[in-house]
């Protein structure tokens, strides 16, 4: 924490740096085992999404 921060703005700070950095999805996806044919199916889904959007 920092010098006269709160608890509740260093928590808020705490959290906006860890969903920045991805780590909450990358462990809410490591939760449970992905079968490989479904984590491909995933991305493919997400590509189109992309797609579908930039155009």
């Amino acid at each position: 924490m920092r010098e006269g921060e709160t608890f509740e703005g260093a928590l808020r700070r705490f959290n906006k740096k860890i969903k920045q950095n991805g780590i909450l999805s990358e462990v809410r996806r490591r939760e449970h085992y992905e079968k490989p044919s479904v984590r491909r199916k995933r991305k493919i889904v997400a590509a189109r999404k992309r797609r579908a959007k930039a155009a």
